[in-house]
């Protein structure tokens, strides 16, 4: 089964970029759906964007559309995720999961396997 660990956080004023990666083992990361999700201090967690396996499909969240693109290169079972012109309300904790499957989905409860989370700090 794919395991997922994210890496790519850190500090960034507002209006910059930060590219997350999330790196996959196992055979079967291309037949996984990809998905970003974020949770902030005593909040939900919250769908950020996800892909299918061929890469073909994507979702976003409304707040991040036009700012934030995923990606995966299967070849290197790695998905990423480009977060432009942030801001200081996106400071979370983003998380990389992963879900068998064809079709992508925003509900966390569908994805099978999670990575420990990368820190995300957006400065005012």
């Amino acid at each position: 089964q794919v395991q997922v660990v994210e890496s790519g956080g850190g500090l960034v004023q507002a209006g910059g970029s930060l590219r997350l990666s999330c790196a996959a083992s196992g055979r079967t990361f291309s037949t996984y759906t990809m998905g970003w999700f974020r949770q902030a201090p005593g909040k939900e967690r919250e769908f950020v964007a996800s892909i299918g396996f061929t890469a073909l499909s994507t979702r976003y969240a409304d707040s991040v559309k036009g700012r934030f693109t995923i990606s995966r290169d299967n070849a290197k079972n790695t998905v990423y995720l480009q977060m432009n012109s942030l801001k200081p309300e996106e400071t979370a904790t983003y998380y990389c999961a992963a879900r068998f499957g064809k079709y992508i989905t925003p509900r966390a409860d569908e994805y099978d396997r999670w990575g420990q989370g990368t820190q995300v700090t957006v400065s005012s």
